[in-house]
This record gives structure tokens, sequence and C-alpha cells, in this order.
């Protein structure tokens, strides 16, 4: 279990850390996704410093677990919230959204199963 554990918790660090710096460093691709969704760029800073949040709060849950399972549960809501606005604007491009989501989830309940919810 503390494989799995181990692996997933890296897996969504890898994940998350690459999504988080394109957001961070202004790359184009999230600009075109929060002009899709009718978000304004000026928020896409502030969505990338939460991924960046929660793949810290991730690797430090390897340490403390019980920051491992806030940053989980927090990026599970953050890419639900994702998944919705695609749906909310008529995408159907959620693929992306969906592995994030599995992974940050997989995460969640490996280390709520391995560590307890404390």
């Amino acid at each position: 279990m503390h494989t799995a554990f181990v692996t997933v918790t890296v897996l969504g660090v890898l994940f998350n850390g690459a999504a988080a710096v394109t957001y961070l460093i202004g790359h184009e691709y999230p600009k075109s996704q929060a002009d899709m969704k009718g978000i304004p760029r000026k928020y896409v800073p502030v969505l990338g410093a939460l991924l960046a949040a929660g793949t810290l709060g991730l690797l430090a849950g390897l340490a403390v677990p019980l920051l491992g399972t806030l940053a989980a549960a927090g990026l599970v809501l953050y890419f639900i919230g994702a998944i919705i606005a695609h749906l909310r604007v008529g995408s159907r491009d959620i693929a992306g959204g969906i592995v994030f989501l599995a992974t940050a989830a997989a995460a969640l309940a490996l280390g709520l199963t391995h560590h307890g919810a404390w």
C-alpha cells in the first residue's frame, strides 16, 4: 500500500507541478483555455498558484500526512470545477481534466487508506 501511495502522490506532484508552471510562466495554452471558458485572463496566475499550492501540499504530505490529505482534497475540488467549467461552455474536451481528477482522487484515497483521516 505504501508503494502505491508514494507512486500516485509523486505522479500527482509531477502532473500538477507541470500544469502550475505552464499557468505561472504565461504560456498561451492556459490563456486560451480561460478565454474559451469565459474566465478573465487575470485569474490564470491565480489558478496556477492554486495548482502550485496543491503540488507543494502533495509533496509535503509525504512527510506530514494531513497536508497531503488537504492538498489532494483541494485538487479534487479544483478539477471538478475545471470539468464543470468545460461542460458549462459546451466543451467536451475533458479527458485531461478527468486524468488529473483521477490522480488527485487516487492520492486522496490512498493517503486516507494508508494514514487514516488524520
